[in-house]
């Protein structure tokens, strides 16, 4: 029996709606054949892969087990609940949306700590006066014993926070918390600061691989597939094409394009009739348009790119790296 691919995304809110999003503007449409409130699915048109609705915590541990071979979550949860992540997973592609930050906050009265050095010192005061160790209030113990031990700090204890982390230094339950903020409303409202140097991990959805799934002839030529149009649909969003005719096109000056636009020539050089095709990137077009009419363009077009195909596909490349070749 020939096992499907299977790419997990998340089951509900915004993060949804972006996954399918992000896989539809490559023209890979998430259905749900059975219905709405199935957490199974298919991709239009593409046999051999099935796709499961997973809470981000869920796709997470199915990544880890090698029971999804991708899918789409947090770096934050990735790094916290995946033991040497990165010889676990291949982390393919961040994609723009669920950014979020791990940060350490301190209650605003410690006026004189700014920084994890300060909160080091304040942390080795502490313990002589109190005779205990600065209780520090998370759900990710993993991302803070490694950002503490990063910065030499010893003299503190985890609390797990099963609720509302926030609330630990008011509640009395921990001097301090690490946890995860958005805009810092929820930290400032609680009266919580954010140290200057504090942000333990820049977080946003990212496409995953799972290195230990399994991946045979079938799953990889699937993935290639999958991974050849989200590489398309990418290069095309980088780009805009513009068409011109330059008659005795100079090859300098479409050197001198490249060089000052970071403009691609796609297709080479002129024809014989001066045509060319430039890819450009998109804040560069106006001033690429001004060079070329200022060398001799009597009109220059521009259209917007739905996808680009290119010979090599960085993020199949990126894949066949992590996994070994089979």
């Amino acid at each position: 029996m020939t096992r499907p691919l299977i790419v997990a995304v998340p089951s509900k809110g915004r993060l949804q709606e972006n996954a399918e999003a992000f896989f539809a503007r490559a023209g890979l449409a998430l259905v749900k054949p059975r219905g709405a409130r199935e957490y199974r699915g298919a991709i239009a048109g593409l046999p051999g892969v099935e796709v499961a609705y997973l809470s981000a915590a869920e796709i997470t541990a199915q990544l880890a087990q090698g029971a999804a071979h991708f899918g789409i979550t947090g770096e934050d949860l990735v790094r916290e609940m995946i033991p040497d992540a990165d010889a676990r997973v291949v982390m393919l592609e961040k994609l723009g949306f669920g950014h979020a930050n791990v940060v350490v906050a301190v209650p605003q009265a410690w006026i004189d700590v700014r920084s994890m050095a300060d909160l080091d010192d304040v942390a080795t005061s502490f313990r002589a006066t109190h005779d205990r160790k600065m209780r520090v209030a998370t759900k990710f113990v993993n991302l803070t014993r490694a950002f503490f031990a990063e910065h030499g700090i010893i003299d503190y204890r985890i609390v797990e926070s099963l609720g509302a982390t926030e609330g630990a230094p008011a509640a009395g339950t921990a001097e301090l918390i690490v946890d995860i903020t958005t805009t810092g409303a929820t930290l400032a409202a609680n009266a919580l600061k954010v140290l200057d140097d504090g942000v333990v991990l820049r977080s946003e959805a990212n496409l995953v691989a799972a290195r230990d799934a399994y991946w045979g002839a079938a799953e990889r030529e699937a993935a290639r597939t999958i991974l050849d149009r989200l590489a398309a649909e990418a290069r095309a969003r980088a780009f805009r094409e513009v068409r011109t005719r330059i008659a005795d096109l100079d090859e300098t000056i479409l050197a001198e394009a490249q060089t000052r636009f970071g403009v691609e020539a796609p297709f080479g050089g002129a024809t014989a009739s001066g045509t060319i095709v430039l890819h450009c990137p998109p804040g560069e077009v106006h001033a690429l348009a001004s060079f070329l009419r200022a060398h001799g363009a009597e009109a220059v077009s521009v259209a917007a790119l739905t996808y680009v195909f290119a010979r090599d596909n960085p993020l199949y490349a990126r894949l066949e790296a992590g996994l070994g070749r089979p």
